[in-house]
């Protein structure tokens, strides 16, 4: 039996994080997780492009224009979307996963999900520290070096 697993080994990557200025007390923190990740995985800073969106409604189309451009191995959507006292939350957040997958699939791009979806502001707060273990744009991005590895051995 052959397996095939991908690796955390970011040389030559080419990576998009696209990120919400909406709650950017907790997206700037996702980000910061996501670089650390990129840079512990071996990625060039100069193979990074990061992509500033309004809020999360919003990240699927600029994920999708990059992805379209074929320049880039990976891309990394970061965001967080914090339930209200309306249904705009479950808009809000159910489209933006949809769209998200929908551009992987089409692009065969590999889309890291690092929008955080919460009750509260704790709760999102806990999603974005500093520490790997909870931080979900390092997730986001761990995911993705891992699929873009994949899928260059799967092309091999």
């Amino acid at each position: 039996m052959r397996s095939i697993q991908g690796e955390f080994d970011g040389d030559g990557l080419r990576i998009a994080i696209v990120c919400t200025r909406w709650n950017d007390d907790i997206v700037d923190r996702l980000v910061d997780g996501a670089l650390d990740v990129l840079n512990d995985c071996g990625v060039d800073d100069n193979d990074v492009t990061l992509v500033r969106v309004p809020g999360a409604f919003e990240l699927p189309l600029a994920v999708d224009r990059l992805a379209e451009r074929d320049d880039y191995d990976g891309i990394i959507a970061l965001g967080a979307v914090i339930r209200g006292e309306t249904p705009h939350f479950d808009f809000v957040a159910g489209e933006c996963a949809k769209g998200l997958s929908a551009t992987a699939l089409e692009y065969g791009v590999p889309v890291g999900f690092g929008v955080i979806t919460a009750d509260n502001a704790e709760q999102a707060d806990a999603r974005a520290q500093p520490d790997e273990d909870h931080n979900k744009g390092a997730e986001a991005a761990s995911a993705v070096v891992e699929m873009a590895s994949l899928l260059r051995m799967i092309a091999e």
